[in-house]
């Protein structure tokens, strides 16, 4: 491209020789003073910023692509220019697949981890890694008073632990040494004999809190709260009873 060529309207076409700094002088200062008029060129220039250092990037890349961009004459302004947007596409995509790989990895370890553990102990559904619950939290960071008892007969251990609330209390159960299946519930009993569920689950197969299961969540113990309007000095005792009306330990409040 010339002066000259310049001067037959072809400033629109040098946008991409000047951002790639393959302009002489002349062409150079004759595209500046008619960028410093056109908006068109202005916006083009802008977006084209950045492209003599990529391109410098370029040479990392292996493949074709690595080899060294020769100069380019005259009129193959476009065709650099696609060129430079070919590995453009190519970095993006060479980019996302890297990063969908990593993603894969980190999410799939653990994944894995789970099903694993699953198919070692038969069943379909996943063995817990027993992170800290809200209830596990409650029961050994805010309870003021705790009372355990375990029962003669079923041998099932409970601790109760509560707290004063100006709606009446708080209640957090530690259950140990009960096996399922079973759908239990936590009762309040009052020193005038009302009573209030304070809160209600299920027991898996497996059970909970026995040290010698094979199952690993069982060696856990179950922790559940709940709450009760009871006042904490209206409580008698507190009941853990099966669904079906089995008393399973009373614990003293």
């Amino acid at each position: 491209m010339t002066t000259g060529e310049f001067a037959e309207g072809s400033m629109h076409e040098a946008v991409g020789a000047y951002a790639l700094g393959i302009l002489d002088d002349a062409e150079a200062t004759a595209f500046e003073a008619h960028l410093a008029g056109c908006e068109l060129c202005a916006a083009e220039l802008d977006a084209l910023a950045g492209m003599e250092p990529m391109l410098a990037t370029l040479k990392e890349f292996p493949g074709p692509a690595a080899q060294p961009l020769r100069p380019v004459p005259p009129g193959m302004t476009e065709a650099l220019i696609g060129q430079v947007a070919a590995q453009r596409v190519k970095r993006r995509k060479r980019a996302t697949y890297l990063l969908a790989a990593a993603a894969a990895l980190i999410i799939g370890g653990p994944a894995v981890a789970v099903v694993v553990a699953s198919e070692d102990t038969g069943t379909h559904q996943s063995a817990e890694a027993h992170p800290t619950s809200p209830a596990e939290d409650a029961f050994f960071n805010h309870m003021s008073q705790k009372v355990s008892a375990t029962d003669p007969a079923t041998q099932v251990t409970a601790t109760v632990g509560t707290e004063a609330k100006a709606w009446g209390t708080h209640t957090v159960l530690e259950l140990k040494n009960v096996k399922g299946p079973l759908k239990c519930s936590l009762i309040a009993v009052a020193k005038n004999g009302e009573q209030e569920t304070v809160t209600s689950w299920a027991v898996p197969n497996w059970g909970y809190g026995i040290k010698d299961s094979p199952h690993p969540s069982a060696k856990y113990p179950l922790y559940v709260h709940g709450g009760t309007a009871l006042n904490r000095d209206q409580i008698d005792h507190f009941e853990v009873r099966t669904f079906d009306g089995k008393a399973l330990v009373d614990v003293p409040a």
